[in-house]
């Protein structure tokens, strides 16, 4: 299992019950009332502490978004890597690849408001949990392409990064919170096509 990524250090006092404390009202009120109407404020109150109490633990509302949405990315990330790691053939694993960030994406993103809504917003401004969970997605896109050049599953003259990062683009409707929310059915049963599709496309 992938290690949770590590987001905007936290300042002060870190007592893993309060921190806990905040990450639960922060994301209770974003489900309710979004992430932009949201401040710190709002969440200090509710959990009986002061909005400089707050800042002790961390440095901005973003910081508070980075925690909630690095560690859901981080178990997308798990779940995506015990099915890839499952599969003998690299393009099964390409396959468990995309049914994976299917599965995982709507499981985590979707049956939460509040989760969603702050995933929306991370995408949009790039945050840095974003940005490393794009990047091990590469890595493992990447990782399955080599395997099978090297068993003679994939083709072997295309620029490497050029195949990784078309697979990528054609990832994003099962990556990106913003398409996934408005087409999760239509992306559930476009799995086994477009997945089909790519093997198609790499194969000798």
């Amino acid at each position: 299992m992938t290690e949770k990524y590590r987001s905007t250090p936290s300042r002060g006092p870190s007592e893993h019950s309060v921190r806990d404390q905040i990450i639960q009202a922060a994301t209770e009120h974003f489900g309710r009332y979004g992430y932009e109407k949201t401040t710190v404020s709002n969440v200090a109150k509710s959990v009986g502490f002061s909005k400089a109490y707050i800042y002790k633990f961390f440095s901005s509302k973003q910081a508070i978004g980075e925690v909630i949405c690095a560690n859901r990315l981080a178990t997308v990330i798990g779940v995506v890597e015990g099915l890839v790691l499952a599969e003998p053939a690299a393009s099964g694993k390409l396959t468990a690849l995309f049914y994976g960030l299917q599965q995982a994406g709507g499981d985590l993103l979707f049956h939460d408001r509040g989760l969603c809504d702050v995933a929306s917003v991370a995408v949009r401004d790039q945050w840095l949990s974003v940005s490393r969970h794009q990047a091990r997605l590469r890595e493992i896109i990447s990782q399955i392409i080599l395997e099978g050049r090297e068993t003679g599953e994939f083709e072997r003259k295309t620029p490497l990064d050029e195949v990784v990062g078309a697979i990528y683009v054609l990832m994003q409707s099962y990556i990106n919170p913003v398409l996934l929310r408005h087409s999760l059915e239509p992306a559930h049963n476009g799995v086994a096509h477009l997945s089909a599709l790519i093997l198609r496309s790499l194969a000798f």
